[in-house]
């Protein structure tokens, strides 16, 4: 947790600070207690208000100090929660910029939301809510234990015991409950995150496949995990929250039975035990009484202090998963949770000189293979088309990313070569286009221009007027310096589809590698896009010259792809 907080952007210098203003208002507020105690006591035998002055004022002084030490340390606090955040998004997109391309392509949009969003939130949390307060209750303990000790030493004792278990024992039993339910909740809230996503992004299709009653059942049951995961620890986090109530009871009556054990200057007469001074005083009995009470101010909180750093702990570990799995796979070196900033790769050049592409005895996958047993042969000529149809899980986009060389072959090779046979790396002369690309907050020419950025707006018209989106972008206000506000959520996902391949369309690289681009059209639309994808002559998007691989799930859709080579994969093989 600590690593990943450095690796975030946190310093030492604004936890110092923060911890530095916490254990100061809380010192504020046992000396508060102690002093208002004492002039409770003294004022009750009516002396000259004179003798009191001095008491009235440091009461004043500490009740003011008190709230501001406390909102200098909220506002150290957020300041630095804030920063880290912040910080902790640009370097987590900069590792997966600079990282394996194939790790962060293949990463769902739920779970890079998760791990950038609610993750992020829980360890800035951490920081708020747990280890600002601890530090702050530790120190506040050590001192509070200290000035009773100067009182009485048995009441000292057993204070320290009572703050023991609100400090240490009730955390630990709440980070105990919230650690068993945390797995299998975030699991579970993936699980939703990844359902929900399905039902906005392809409602259309799933109510036409009629599938739309099992994904909400799925969604249903997902959400029930997550609710009886969080069940689970409820009630660890229920005997930790009883603790500080049942020790501040047991410190407070201790206290008082010791005070009491003082002031009758009877030896052993109550506790059994001989007390320690008989100069005891009625201002040090308000002392020992009230003191406990402002000590477990400190601690109290801790109790939720233990399950957010469990959270943040937690969120820790599975966005430093995220960060040392982008690690770029061909270097042979991991990211470390103590690397602060990383080194990105630069960008392969694209070669646009015509390409084969060829694949023998090639098998693909993540950990075991997809592929055939004997794996796939594969050759592509200049021109040709490829259609990979089959079901979801069947390793469809995995192929895509072996072919495109952003992803290792399990077996077999993968090369591309020139006419003259000349080889060249896959990566520059490939471009792979992911089902769900993301589309920037910004114009729609920038949103093309990604893919080649010396494109002319003529060029970029050409591209939008070939995938059916000519007279859209004449219509928007200001053309195609028209802002997409939110990106791809505004646009329907026929028209994502459809800028996402005019972004092909301009791409230079030789061999272009499509998933699903038919998705969310209607079956004639669908159909005729890959007709044209998949044409060599008059109407088709892609020249003559250019390897085109296209996948879909879609076989009627697949079927009328003439002149195209059909490549069907199931996921029993």
């Amino acid at each position: 947790m600590i690593a990943a907080l450095r690796f975030l952007g946190l310093g030492r210098r604004p936890v110092v600070i923060s911890v530095l203003f916490g254990v100061a208002g809380a010192l504020s507020a046992l000396g508060l207690a102690a002093l208002s105690a004492w002039l409770i006591t003294r004022a009750w035998q009516m002396p000259p208000i004179l003798y009191l002055s001095v008491a009235i004022t440091s009461v004043r002084a500490l009740g003011i100090s008190r709230a501001l030490f406390r909102y200098l340390e909220r506002l150290a606090t957020h300041d630095a929660a804030l920063n880290m955040m912040a910080t902790a998004r640009t370097r987590i997109y900069r590792v997966l910029a600079g990282g394996s391309p194939a790790y962060s392509v293949s990463l769902r949009q739920s779970q890079l939301l998760a791990r950038t969003a609610d993750d992020v939130d829980d360890i800035g949390n951490a920081l708020i809510r747990g280890l600002i307060p601890m530090a702050v209750g530790a120190v506040t303990s050590v001192a509070a234990v200290l000035i009773m000790g100067m009182v009485s030493w048995r009441a000292a004792l057993v204070l320290a015991v009572c703050l023991l278990v609100s400090g240490v024992l009730a955390p630990w039993l709440a980070a105990r409950g919230s650690s068993l339910a945390l797995d299998d909740s975030a699991r579970a809230r993936e699980d939703v995150a990844a359902e929900t996503t399905a039902l906005l992004w392809h409602a259309p299709e799933l109510a036409v496949a009629g599938r739309r009653r099992a994904v909400l059942d799925s969604l249903a049951a997902a959400d029930r995990r997550a609710a009886a995961a969080t069940d689970r620890g409820t009630a660890w986090q229920v005997w930790g929250a009883s603790a500080t109530p049942l020790a501040l009871a047991v410190s407070v009556v201790a206290a008082a039975l010791i005070a009491v054990d003082l002031a009758t200057g009877v030896h052993g007469s109550l506790l059994g035990v001989s007390s320690e001074s008989t100069r005891f005083t009625p201002m040090l009995f308000g002392v020992l009484v009230l003191l406990p009470l402002s000590s477990f101010e400190s601690t109290g909180p801790l109790t939720e202090a233990g399950i957010a750093w469990e959270r943040g702990r937690q969120a820790a570990r599975r966005v430093m998963a995220l960060v040392d799995g982008a690690a770029p796979s061909r270097s042979g070196s991991r990211l470390r949770s103590t690397d602060i900033f990383v080194e990105t790769t630069a960008d392969p050049v694209i070669d646009p000189a015509p390409a084969a592409l060829a694949a023998e005895g090639l098998q693909w996958g993540w950990e075991t293979p997809l592929g055939p047993e004997r794996g796939l042969d594969l050759a592509l000529a200049p021109g040709e088309r490829l259609v990979v149809v089959g079901p979801s899980g069947c390793g469809k986009s995995t192929l895509l990313l072996t072919l495109a060389g952003l992803l290792d072959p399990l077996g077999g090779t993968v090369t591309a070569t020139h006419d003259d046979g000349a080889p060249v790396p896959l990566r520059s002369a490939s471009c792979y286009f992911a089902e769900e690309a993301h589309l920037f907050s910004t114009s729609v020419r920038e949103n093309l221009l990604v893919a080649r950025g010396d494109a002319t707006d003529a060029q970029v018209r050409a591209a939008l007027g070939d995938v059916g989106l000519g007279d859209w972008v004449d219509a928007l206000p200001d053309g195609l310096d028209t802002d997409l506000t939110g990106g791809g959520s505004a646009l329907s996902g026929g028209q994502r589809r459809r800028l996402l391949l005019a972004r092909a369309l301009l791409h230079p690289a030789p061999i272009v590698l499509l998933d699903e681009p038919a998705e969310h059209l209607d079956e004639l639309d669908a159909q005729a896009i890959l007709e044209r994808i998949c044409a060599r002559g008059d109407g088709a998007l892609f020249g003559p010259e250019r390897v085109v691989v296209v996948v879909t799930h879609q076989h009627a859709v697949a079927a009328g792809a003439a002149g195209a080579r059909l490549l069907a994969l199931d996921v029993a093989r």
